[in-house]
C-alpha cells in the first residue's frame, strides 16, 4: 500500500472541489485512510493502486462528482519528504512566506533564470529537481515573483505554501498508521 498526497491544480476562486464530499467520494471508491485539507485541493489517501491508475481513479471522481478536470499532482509520503528535506528556504520561520512548487516536468533554463531576475527585496527562488522553491518575504501578493511564477515558469505545476505542505505531511504520515 502505498501513501499519496494529493494536490489539485487550480482549486480556489471559481473552482471549487468540497473536500468533505470529496473525502466521502473517494473513500467509497475504496481509497483507504482518506483525509482532506482546506478547501485548496488537498487530499491524502492510501492505495495498492500505481499512482498512473490511482490518478486516473480519482479523475474520473472529480470529472462526474464535481466537474473539476485539472490536474492532479500525486506525490508519494517518501518523495513528499524529500521536497520537505531538500527546501533552500529552511531557515525561514513563517511558513506562509515559503511556497513549494511542485512541475510537471523540468522547466526550461532561460523560464528559471527570468523568474530569478524578478527576485528582489528579498525574494528569493530555487529550483530542485521537480520541485520550484519561493520566498517572498513581504507576501507572495506582494511579489512580482509570485505574481508572475505561474505563467512565466513554462510547465504546469501546483504550489502550496509551507504550513500547508508540513500539514500535508502530517496527515500522511498518519495515514500510513
Amino acid at each position: 500500500m502505498t501513501i499519496y498526497i494529493l494536490l489539485f491544480r487550480g482549486v480556489g476562486g471559481a473552482t471549487q472541489l468540497p473536500v468533505a464530499r470529496l473525502r466521502e467520494a473517494l473513500g467509497e471508491a475504496g481509497f483507504e485512510n482518506v483525509a482532506t485539507y482546506i478547501n485548496s485541493g488537498n487530499a491524502v489517501l492510501k492505495s495498492e493502486l500505481s499512482r498512473e491508475r490511482m490518478i486516473a481513479k480519482v479523475g474520473d471522481i472529480c470529472r462526474k462528482e464535481f466537474a473539476f478536470e485539472k490536474r492532479i499532482f500525486a506525490p508519494t509520503l517518501e518523495e513528499w519528504r524529500k521536497v520537505i528535506e531538500q527546501n533552500p528556504f529552511a531557515d525561514v520561520e513563517k511558513g506562509n512566506l515559503v511556497h513549494a512548487a511542485l512541475l510537471a516536468e523540468r522547466p526550461k533554463s532561460e523560464s528559471v533564470n527570468r523568474l530569478k531576475e524578478l527576485a528582489v527585496n528579498g525574494d528569493r527562488f530555487e529550483v530542485v529537481g521537480d520541485v520550484a522553491y519561493l520566498h517572498t518575504p513581504n507576501g507572495v501578493s506582494n511579489s512580482k515573483l509570485g505574481e508572475r511564477f505561474d505563467k512565466w515558469i513554462g510547465v504546469e505545476n501546483t504550489a502550496r505554501n509551507w504550513n500547508t505542505t508540513r500539514k500535508l505531511l502530517e496527515l500522511a504520515e498518519k495515514a500510513r498508521g
